[in-house]
């Protein structure tokens, strides 16, 4: 977490010698009651109690205190507050005014990328570049059920938010759920993910950007981590700290295996964000410099809605509380630092004129209770705050420390008002306060900048300057009168419930709507958003509670420990499976173990005796048992595999059509056919499909092994790959192509129309023809209808019929002005897009004669200028320059006949 790229650092002004000059042996008196290497933390603590006793006994005593003075006639700081801010100056107290919480360098980062990039692209680009705008931003939002949550609710608002500024969204979830109705209602269509052995059938390419909920959504980044979905920008929302403790277990129990399992998932992420500052240091365990913070979540007033349903049990009768007692809480930051106990014995002094009434020895039924809240479980702390309490003169009985690490809206529901007893700047509104003000506590805290900016005093809290603590005093005698909440109190604590309730919505959907445009790159087609500022008010000022009135009071389940067991029990069966069962050390283990080492030295003893016989027999190389074993074995494998391929290869010998589905990693298998009409083609020599004859590109086109050239050419490379040598691959009259982005738009050909395709072949209905189905007008990237240029250009930055130009005149080595490009019809018919179409392969090689010179002619034209400056000018994205071939013909023209 200490990175530059981590979300949150800690920051601390000076070395540990300048924090801390009492090491100096040159000191004040104080410092032999301070040094670590004399006493130990304990006897610190008490003596620094003592020393506070004293500054106390001194004010309530002396003239001046600060109990007598008014809060018009302090210039200067309370005498405490010297006091302590001499021990401070010493190096052994500090209030947290040297921790520096730094967001996330992250944003910073990618919006400098941008700018960089973009100066880069107008000084190298020689041609300008051009949006369309035809289509919207897609966005897939991913869940692992739609149960009714407060996440549902979140992104339920920013979706909502998203779309009125101009994404179009679609949901994807593992599970059904209550919320498919809030969905529907809103009107963003909701597909549920079904997992097979070849993968999940999603084309992840379809959308800009992918937003996924929630830790249980783990399973679905299997497709995410493969090619070619690698690259997708992927913002993973994270509320849950189960993981964070988990992973604390896992490493103690030896479990790394399973912590870098996490480890992969978190770093697939481009950006990881969570709603609090708290979140990101707890799992730094799995930080990886991808880490962001949008404050802002509707959980906490979520539960203060449900308070109802969660807390049905008497808490103050198993906390040994009276149901008429007045319980005050004390609470303070969630980052710990030294002085934070210090504020707490602040905060008790001036609660202590509640008590003025009471001698120590009267019964503390009737005295208001104080619970100091914190997550420090150390019993010394417990000490620590009794013992103050005790030299305050507290009755016995009335302060308790209470230490809370799960269940903090338990402790806070059964009090009566809540006190902010930390006076660190933090840079979102605390937590804390959140949950207290939505469970309808009234709330006192000090005046600091994050504060202040959401509590108006006396209007829905309280607030109290933190040079000034008596002025703490006078707003809790005003608060508690007659053992009870004064109703001006009341009517504050109602009036802060609902301002909590919606409390940065704004900052929220702000926050992920400039991530989004920070991240997320889009090509020319695409209209860019509009800037979240056009958002009406009114989306921006409430959480969408109106869609889930009827699904709202419901009980939270702890669905992330629920996940994680299952995971951890699939892992250890996994291990288990891997490793075999662990058997008890014991007598009869033992002797297993005996006999087993018994047979051995028997075989090795006959396999000896057998090689010694045979040595003189053949002189042919034999090799161990072993060797043969695994020979054998191999043999095995190798005859199944050709078995199934002979089998395909014989059917496919008979057709008169093979249709090749070029396809570039493990991502795409579920769009895949396995029919012996189709035969893959991979692009790499990863991610192959097993047990398939599918075709090994990059063994017979050397060229496609070198990644910029195969993700340059795309699908042309398995068309020169087929090409190269075709006599020894494929035997057929006919050859066709089809992507497999052409059937996960479900725009393949269909079983009638793959019969009808080779009945017309077979016949030779239509002679030397192209057959294509998938059709331009039928693309979502021309919902215009645009023609053949107009389309091109709109898909590559408006300068394809610039590229088309100067390829052509290099082909042919034209030296004039080409000022017009050849004529595309225009008669009512369409054109072929997504290469999936077939013809006579005697054809398809005069194709790939043309292609090949067109290809390099266009290489030469933009290789040094995309690898100089890393831009092209038919994209808008510092990646490889892909250009848009569109092997297109003309449907009703050259005897070319549509299918689909």
């Amino acid at each position: 977490m200490g990175s530059l790229e981590s979300p949150i650092s800690l920051k601390r002004a000076g070395s540990r010698n300048e924090r801390n000059p009492f090491l100096s042996r040159t000191r004040s008196r104080f410092s032999r009651f301070l040094l670590f290497n004399k006493l130990d933390y304990i006897q610190w603590i008490c003596t620094v109690v003592v020393f506070l006793f004293f500054v106390v006994f001194f004010q309530m005593f002396l003239p001046g205190s600060v109990m007598d003075k008014s809060p018009d006639s302090l210039d200067d700081k309370d005498l405490v507050f010297r006091e302590l801010g001499y021990l401070k100056e010493m190096g052994g107290l500090d209030f947290g005014e040297d921790i520096t919480l730094e967001p996330c360098k992250l944003l910073q980062k990618f919006q400098s990328q941008n700018k960089q990039f973009n100066l880069e692209s107008s000084s190298a680009l020689n041609r300008s570049q051009h949006r369309f705008q035809y289509r919207k931003p897609q966005l897939a939002l991913v869940f692992a059920d739609l149960l009714v949550d407060p996440q549902q609710l979140l992104m339920v608002t920013i979706a909502n938010a998203l779309r009125e500024v101009g994404y179009e969204i679609q949901v994807y979830s593992i599970e059904d759920g209550p919320a498919y109705d809030v969905w529907q209602n809103i009107g963003i269509p909701v597909t549920f993910l079904k997992f097979n052995p070849s993968g999940i059938g999603v084309d992840w390419l379809n959308y800009n950007g992918i937003l996924v909920s929630s830790l249980e959504a783990k399973s679905v980044f299997s497709s995410f981590m493969q090619e070619p979905f690698k690259s997708l920008p992927l913002i993973w929302t994270i509320h849950e700290r189960a993981l964070a403790v988990r992973s604390r277990q896992y490493t103690s129990a030896g479990q790394i295996e399973l912590v870098n399992d996490w480890k992969n998932v978190f770093n697939r992420a481009t950006v990881v964000v969570f709603p609090n500052y708290a979140l990101p240091m707890i799992y730094s365990t799995f930080d990886t410099g991808n880490y962001y913070v949008i404050p802002g979540s509707p959980a906490d007033a979520w539960k203060g809605e449900n308070a109802m349903y969660l807390y049905k049990d008497n808490q103050r009768a198993s906390m040994g509380y009276g149901p008429n007692e007045v319980l005050i809480a004390i609470v303070g930051s969630q980052f710990m630092y030294r002085g934070l106990w210090l504020e707490h014995a602040l905060i008790l002094q001036a609660l202590l004129p509640l008590f003025a009434d009471f001698s120590s020895d009267n019964d503390s039924i009737s005295h208001p209770k104080i619970i100091v809240l914190s997550s420090d479980s150390a019993s010394n702390y417990s000490m620590a705050v009794e013992k103050i309490a005790l030299n305050l003169r507290y009755p016995s009985g009335v302060v308790k420390h209470v230490a809370v690490h799960g269940d903090v809206d338990g402790v806070l529901s059964m009090t009566d008002l809540v006190i902010y007893g930390s006076f660190l700047e933090e840079p979102s509104f605390p937590e804390i306060l959140i949950k207290a003000m939505s469970h309808g506590k009234p709330i006192v805290a000090p005046d600091l900048s994050n504060i202040r900016k959401y509590v108006d005093n006396r209007v829905n809290g309280y607030l109290f300057p933190k040079e000034n603590i008596s002025v703490l005093t006078q707003i809790i005698l005003q608060m508690i009168s007659k053992g009870k909440l004064s109703p001006l109190a009341l009517n504050i604590a109602s009036i802060g419930r609902g301002t909590v309730k919606n409390m940065m919505v704004q900052e929220t959907i702000e926050g992920y709507a400039m991530l989004l445009e920070n991240v997320l790159k889009f090509p020319s087609e695409v209209a860019p958003p509009k800037a979240v500022i056009e958002l009406p008010s009114k989306l921006k000022e409430e959480w969408q509670w109106n869609l889930f009135v009827n699904l709202q009071n419901s009980t939270l389940e702890d669905k992330s420990s629920k996940f994680l067991n299952n995971l951890e029990e699939q892992w250890n069966h996994s291990q288990r499976k891997k490793f075999g069962s662990p058997v008890a050390m014991n007598d009869s283990f033992s002797y297993e173990i005996w006999e087993e080492e018994k047979k051995m030295h028997i075989f090795d003893t006959k396999r000896r005796r057998e090689e010694q016989e045979l040595k003189d027999r053949t002189d042919q190389s034999r090799g161990t048992w072993e060797d043969v074993y695994r020979n054998a074995k191999r043999a095995d494998r190798a005859r199944n595999d050709l078995h199934e391929r002979d089998e395909r290869e014989l059917e496919r010998t008979g057709q008169p059509l093979c249709i090749y589905e070029p396809y570039f990693g493990e991502g795409t298998w579920p769009f895949l056919h396995r029919s012996s009409l189709y035969r893959g083609i991979g692009l790499s020599t990863k991610g192959r499909r097993p047990r398939m004859d599918d075709v090994d590109g990059p063994s017979r086109l050397e060229l496609l092994k070198n990644s910029y050239y195969r993700d340059i050419l795309g699908e042309y490379g398995a068309f020169f790959a087929i090409a190269n040598r075709i006599d020894h691959l494929h035997k057929n009259a006919w050859i066709g192509f089809q992507s497999w982005r052409a059937t996960a738009r479900k725009a393949s050909l269909s079983e009638v129309a793959e019969t009808s395709l080779l009945g017309a072949i077979e016949k030779r209905k239509y002679g030397d023809a192209l057959y294509f189905w998938v059709r331009m007008d039928k693309d979502p990237r021309n919902s215009l209808q645009q023609d053949f240029w107009s389309f091109c250009d709109a898909i590559n930055a408006g300068n394809c019929k610039f590229a088309f130009s100067e390829t052509l005149k290099t082909m042919y080595g034209i030296r004039t002005e080409l000022n017009s490009l050849p004529p595309m019809p225009e008669d009512g018919g369409t054109w072929s897009v997504m290469q999936s179409w077939a013809l006579p392969t005697k054809s398809f090689l005069e194709f790939v004669m043309f292609s090949r010179m067109f290809v390099d002619a266009l290489d030469a034209q933009m290789y040094d200028e995309h690898h100089q400056s890393g831009h092209c000018y038919l994209s808008f994205s510092k990646v490889t320059c892909l250009f848009a071939l569109i092997f297109s013909f003309k449907q009703g023209i050259n005897k070319v006949r549509c299918y689909y």
